[in-house]
């Protein structure tokens, strides 16, 4: 399994990450832990959560994978903060407050005392910036947390937010987790893009399949599949761009043996500063089809029919 650094640290993370927003939802804890075995065995350690998954529920079955498996110390975990867990005014957003209550909520779920890379979920401009950072960077003093990062930010607010964590040499953000993929191109590669190439922000996709319409399983004129996400991807993906990208990925996937979501996830991969693609599986086979995505080696011939039909300027 090809492994790169997250952004400019050492730290050392599969160029897949297992997301697992399905966990709870869509997996009880026994095909969650198939799942997580198999990622282990196909040389994965990069796993994606947030306290917002299921109200808890995804980083309760992480925590009770790692506690059994004693696979604490070999994976990467990352979750996140700031999104709605309750009703109350305190139970979102990115204040000193709910990050404190956040992180030790999740390190109880997670039944670790540290968390790998923390993650604001969102921005929060109702919170003065440099109050989430503060709190952010006690963290790391503390030991609770070994990097932070963020995700759903904006070029000029991630810049700002860069440019406070050095000028008062606080711990910054690293990493950023941006909706990426063949069809969502232009809100990434515009500004953010180049803003993560030159201050070494790691990138880490969502989406990357587009809730699963380039894995293949939508049709035109078909019948929408029976999964929690279909309404949306219909929403999003169901236009005459979506379906041009969709071919071209059936395309290249049919000429190289490959499955469409292989090839969709490993154009990613061969983006230039990409960290890696999240993606979520409900069966140790679907897991092994996505880690093939990383073997995958798409050439300039298959990558120029990707762009073509995928560009956005």
């Amino acid at each position: 399994m090809l492994m790169r650094n997250l952004g400019r640290t050492g730290l050392k993370v599969s160029a897949f990450c297992l997301g697992t927003n399905t966990f709870g939802r869509m997996t009880d804890q026994a095909a969650s832990d198939a799942v997580l075995d198999a990622f282990v065995e196909g040389g994965g350690n990069f796993i994606d959560t947030a306290d917002v998954y299921g109200r808890g529920d995804s980083e309760t079955i992480l925590g009770n994978w790692l506690k059994a498996r004693g696979k604490r110390e070999a994976a990467i975990v990352a979750t996140k903060v700031g999104l709605p867990m309750g009703e109350g005014p305190n139970e979102k957003g990115l204040s000193r407050q709910r990050i404190m209550a956040g992180v030790e909520a999740s390190l109880r779920r997670l039944q670790t005392d540290y968390i790998d890379v923390y993650q604001a979920h969102r921005d929060d401009r109702e919170t003065p910036l440099d109050e989430t950072l503060r709190g952010f960077d006690d963290l790391v003093g503390q030991g609770k947390v070994r990097y932070v990062a963020c995700s759903n930010y904006v070029s000029w607010r991630l810049a700002e937010a860069l440019a406070q964590s050095e000028h008062r040499g606080r711990a910054r953000y690293e990493s950023l987790q941006p909706r990426y993929n063949l069809y969502y191109r232009d809100e990434f590669e515009r500004e953010l893009e180049p803003l993560c190439q030159e201050r070494r922000v790691g990138v880490i996709t969502y989406s990357s399949l587009g809730g699963g319409f380039f894995s293949g399983k939508y049709r035109p004129g078909q019948p929408l599949p029976a999964t929690p996400r279909a309404s949306g991807v219909e929403r999003d993906y169901f236009n005459e761009r979506g379906w041009r990208i969709l071919e071209a990925v059936e395309r290249v996937a049919k000429a190289r043996g490959a499955t469409p979501a292989q090839v969709a996830l490993a154009w990613i991969v061969q983006r230039p500063g990409i960290t890696a693609p999240i993606a979520s599986a409900t069966s140790p086979e679907q897991l092994r089809e996505l880690l093939g995505s990383v073997e995958l080696n798409l050439d300039a011939e298959a990558l120029a029919q990707l762009d073509q039909a995928s560009a956005w300027k």
